[in-house]
């Protein structure tokens, strides 16, 4: 696309760093550090499988409809028909709902260190009671239209992710360097059984110790700390020469991501055996043994405290955002109008409001499972699903306009023809595809009880949440449609 005299552009660094920030979270690592030394293939395989090709096929989809929003129920919607885009954005929307009790979630288990009482980190009615009461103080503030939000969100990243993900690294690093026990080199129990009871050496690996799609059942929620990234695609237009830079600010963007969660998990995992690792509160109990061991024990609250800031701060940059793209769909006529109503600030108060009676619901899950890493995941497997389900339609796009609408004019264009988005977009395909199956198998190292029950709440999660919006556009009425506030 032409540039327009006095463009500002930014730099691959920029763009870089805004990726990163877009991706990057604390709440992650305990997940990842509970898989070991293997843990460097999980994060290898979402960047490769995932990041990249997501980031690529965005980018394309973004620079061809930047004019229309670039989002993806413009692109779904493009090639499908506005059934599929209204699921797609719909998608986009509720995946960060059921998202919203795994983050807060977190940060109940941060909250418990500043309470000094870390057993609450693992209550599962603590952890469910900090959620509701987080979250209905980030729902007012949005409805009242207040500029906090956004300061709340910009320092709740400085201070809440960046600064403790950094000190949890250079702590790891010093407790590695004075040569104190590195617990990731040890495999766990449960796998020093399954390798003893096969004949095998049981020993620390690079790749998982497989018996079944339940030993890589953590491969679905790792895969889910890297979504989000085509939310900055949309700014490749931005980029001097997006056809070069672009790739290059993705590579980078990659290789930061791949080097904070590695380095990061390492730490967590060279302090904790696998089995003691709580995915609620596993970063914390991480946290305290190392600074305990160089004598900083006293720091433990104000981490937890800086911790749990930074993941409110994430939720409340969410709280309003997504919703607007839903908020487009009701004055669009996709679902019914009482959806479309704002207040006096803007706000789209009834889609807001039922927002926060599904984050109710959800968060109880919490409070009637017994383990609260178990309702953790369970609850993130749903985001799982639900989240995948939308890159399958936007691959699929990707590459059904690539065929169907060969001129259409690309700001940035996937290299090597319609080969090679089909190459890129169904490495994608694949690799989504494969989380998405996963993400059924109850995970082999937790404690989840009744199979059934966990494959029910995913399953029931994945048709109630994707069938709702077939549902209202099948019931849709002309008369839903209205012109947009002014």
């Amino acid at each position: 696309m032409a540039d327009t005299p006095g463009t500002k552009k930014i730099t691959v660094f920029t763009l870089s760093i805004m990726t990163a920030a877009a991706v990057c979270s604390l709440r992650g690592l305990p997940m990842m550090a509970k898989e070991g030394l293997s843990m460097m293939f999980y994060i290898l395989f979402s960047a490769v499988m995932f990041l990249i090709p997501a980031s690529l096929v965005a980018a394309e989809l973004g620079g061809a409809f930047g004019q229309q929003g670039g989002g993806v129920y413009t692109w779904v919607k493009e090639a499908f028909g506005s059934r599929w885009g209204f699921l797609a954005i719909w998608l986009q929307w509720i995946q960060n709902v059921v998202w919203y009790p795994t983050v807060l979630g977190f940060a109940a288990g941060a909250l418990a260190y500043v309470l000094r009482n870390p057993s609450l980190g693992t209550n599962g009615y603590f952890i469910g009671m900090v959620v509701l009461a987080i979250y209905w103080a980030a729902h007012f503030l949005t409805l009242a239209g207040s500029h906090t939000a956004g300061k709340v969100t910009k320092y709740g990243f400085l201070v809440g992710t960046v600064l403790p993900g950094l000190l949890i690294i250079i702590l790891g690093l010093l407790w590695v360097n004075q040569g104190n026990p590195i617990e990731f080199l040890h495999p766990s129990v449960k796998v020093v059984a399954e390798e003893v009871a096969a004949g095998e050496h049981p020993h620390a690996r690079l790749f998982p110790y497989i018996t079944g799609l339940g030993s890589v059942a953590f491969l679905a929620g790792i895969i889910l700390l890297f979504a989000g990234v085509e939310v900055h695609a949309v700014h490749a237009n931005e980029l001097a020469n997006p056809k070069t830079q672009f790739p290059a600010s993705m590579l980078l963007s990659a290789a930061i991501i791949f080097l904070l969660f590695m380095l990061g998990s390492l730490a967590v995992a060279a302090v904790l055996p696998a089995s003691e690792i709580s995915l609620t509160a596993g970063l914390m109990a991480a946290f305290k043994t190392l600074l305990g061991k160089f004598g900083l024990a006293w720091l433990t609250p104000f981490i937890g405290l800086l911790v749990a800031f930074g993941a409110t701060g994430g939720v409340l940059s969410w709280v309003g955002g997504p919703s607007r793209g839903l908020l487009q769909t009701a004055q669009e006529g996709e679902i019914p109008p009482f959806m479309a109503k704002t207040n006096r600030h803007g706000v789209q108060v009834n889609i807001l409001v039922i927002q926060a009676c599904i984050v109710s619901l959800l968060a109880v899950i919490y409070m009637v499972m017994k383990n609260a890493s178990v309702a953790f995941f369970v609850l993130s497997a749903m985001t799982v699903t639900l989240y995948l389900l939308m890159y399958i339609l936007m691959y699929a796009a990707a590459i059904k306009l690539r065929i169907t609408r060969p001129d259409l004019e690309r700001g940035y264009r996937v290299p090597g023809g319609t080969a090679g988005m089909c190459l890129v977009a169904g490495t994608g395909l694949l690799g989504v595809a494969f989380a998405f199956i996963v993400a059924f198998f109850p995970p082999s190292n937790l404690p989840v009880g009744s199979p059934w029950m966990y494959v029910g709440l995913v399953a029931g999660g994945l048709i109630v949440f994707a069938g709702i919006p077939l549902l209202l556009h099948a019931l849709r009425k002309p008369g839903w449609k209205q012109s947009p506030p002014e």
